[in-house]
């Protein structure tokens, strides 16, 4: 016996599932092939001049992850017997580990001012502009906000206003993005720990990519007034390939309020 053929008007009405059903298998075939190339152990990535290109490449997807760096216990920060503080900066650091970090500003999304930007939980974006001789730090959640990196051999400032991020120039040494920022506020922490800082901070950062799938981030912290001497640490980020930099604005939905010591009418 013949087969019988699928009447032409149903065909029609189940074109668009069709459609939609392979559309879904194609794109997630794409998808997996392109997860599946990508090896974190891979060549550097670099721009057309050659500099090293330390954020997305040629598919724009990507981001240095939301986790690494010193998010729990102190991890990849020298232990306090270790850091040179002064006799009121190891106190109020010594108040902080007490009170258990009540007063962090981070929760009350504060930007993640100096070092804090390259340990938060929503990552970041390194964007460079060569046309603007600018490289661009950009977080993930919090305020979403951004830092600026002159490039154009200029110096600081003989006054800078004090913010959160301060007034930043840098340098190629290598392959390697040196950041010289001074300028900072007092109002955020360098971790989330506490260790504390005043506005005569001086941070020197040295930031490179070896190899396409780590940042490896290294600190420099001179501030005379809260230390007895610089002091160093460093901690690499891995990059998450072929995802969007997550859409997260703290002042609209702060998740991270129930976090707060001694405020009951958050909890239910």
């Amino acid at each position: 016996m013949p087969e019988k053929s699928m009447p032409l008007n149903k065909c029609k009405r189940l074109a668009p599932a069709i459609a939609m059903v392979l559309g879904i298998i194609a794109a997630s075939g794409l998808h997996a092939q392109s997860t599946d190339s990508y090896d974190p152990d891979g060549p550097t990535p670099r721009l057309p001049d050659g500099t090293v290109n330390l954020g997305p490449t040629e598919n724009g997807l990507g981001f240095w992850d939301r986790g690494s760096g010193p998010m729990v216990g102190g991890a990849y920060y020298p232990p306090p017997e270790e850091v040179p503080f002064k006799p009121w900066s190891r106190a109020l650091y010594d108040y902080r580990q007490e009170t258990l970090a009540k007063d962090d500003p981070h929760v009350r999304c504060a930007p993640p001012g100096a070092s804090r930007q390259f340990a938060v939980p929503f990552g970041l974006q390194i964007v460079q502009a060569p046309q603007m001789n600018k490289v661009f730090i950009m977080s993930g959640g919090s305020t979403r906000p951004w830092r600026e990196i002159h490039m154009d051999g200029r110096g600081h400032p003989e006054y800078v206003n004090p913010s959160y991020f301060g007034h930043s120039i840098g340098h190629w040494e290598g392959d390697t993005l040196v950041v010289d920022t001074i300028g900072f506020n007092e109002r955020f922490w360098l971790h989330r720990e506490g260790y504390p800082h005043t506005e005569s901070l001086h941070l020197v950062e040295r930031i490179s990519r070896p190899v396409i799938g780590e940042l490896h981030y290294e600190i420099t912290i001179d501030d005379p007034a809260a230390y007895t001497a610089p002091w160093s640490t460093s901690w690499v980020k891995a990059w998450n390939a072929n995802e969007e930099f997550i859409e997260y604005f703290c002042q609209d939905n702060n998740i991270d309020q129930y976090h707060m010591m001694g405020n009951e009418s958050l909890v239910e």
